[in-house]
């Protein structure tokens, strides 16, 4: 499907993801990856505070409010929680599971999402994204094209803060 990759090597398109799970016959897969310069630890509170913003395109999924650029010192993420905010701060979905230091998966939006760290050895960690839908096979392509470029973004900002 056009837009369904960025990023991700075969081996990270075949691994088994959280969202795998919770929609094990997706009508939409989509992959995003990127190379944090940095390790895990320092990549995974930047990934947990996903829940105060989107940390792609704020003045459009955020009616211009900007996501922190600064930690906030968040506990933990629990399911059941708001997965993130949007649409000006305001809880939007829900977390399914995490596993602190390791994934943090949520729906938004009919889509189920799924961070994963996956420390490289090499003092750098992989950030990878899995998105699925279970319904909607008339709009996936384009919901897999829109998603491509606002997870882009959000991944990009998310390695550059953690970089820093």
């Amino acid at each position: 499907m056009i837009g369904d990759r960025w990023g991700v090597t075969d081996a990270e398109i075949a691994r088994r993801y959280p969202c795998d799970e919770i929609v094990p016959a997706p009508v939409l897969e989509a992959w995003r990856g990127i190379t944090v310069r940095a390790p895990a630890e320092r990549v995974w509170p930047w990934v947990a505070q996903i829940r105060l913003g989107p940390y792609s395109y704020d003045w459009i999924d955020n009616l211009g409010r900007r996501s922190p650029r600064e930690l906030r010192g968040l506990p933990e993420p629990v399911a059941g929680e708001a997965f993130t905010a949007a649409m000006g701060g305001r809880p939007a979905g829900r977390i399914l599971s995490a596993e602190p230091g390791v994934q943090l998966t949520g729906s938004i939006v009919g889509a189920v999402l799924s961070y994963v760290l996956a420390p490289a050895g090499d003092g750098t960690t992989r950030l990878l994204m899995k998105a699925v839908v279970a319904r909607g096979r008339v709009l996936a392509p384009l919901l897999s094209v829109g998603d491509l470029v606002m997870a882009r973004r959000q991944l990009r900002t998310l390695a550059r803060l953690a970089e820093r």
